[in-house]
């Protein structure tokens, strides 16, 4: 009996036109690896690749017109990074935008590999 129910409803909404489940979500932008990671990183919701795409435009402007030097971009995509690959781009806009950010320390020197005789 559950069966026959079923199989009415499937061609019920196959009749009427209605999209099933899998047609309902939506299918991440593979072509664009920028909006990949941000769907990613928002787990697709839209509010959130909103915010995500705005600071996005608004840290590449910055970047672009004020040329801050290669250490504070490498320290702000260090922080800004979410499992490794994944960018968190209003973190990094944040950071980049930040007069307080200062360089990352040296490393400490290596120490002398003693020569064999």
């Amino acid at each position: 009996m559950k069966m026959k129910f079923a199989l009415a409803a499937v061609a019920l909404s196959a009749a009427v036109g209605l999209p099933d489940a899998a047609d309902a979500r939506s299918k991440p932008p593979l072509r664009n690896p920028a909006l990949l990671n941000i769907g990613f990183v928002c787990h697709w919701q839209a509010r959130c690749i909103k915010q995500q795409q705005r600071s996005m435009k608004q840290a590449l402007g910055y970047v672009k017109k004020y040329r801050p030097p290669a250490w504070k971009v490498q320290v702000c995509n260090r922080n800004s990074s979410r499992n490794g690959t994944r960018k968190d781009w209003i973190g990094f806009d944040n950071c980049i935008r930040n007069p307080a950010v200062r360089p990352p320390p040296p490393p400490p020197p290596r120490p002398k590999r003693k020569r064999r005789r």
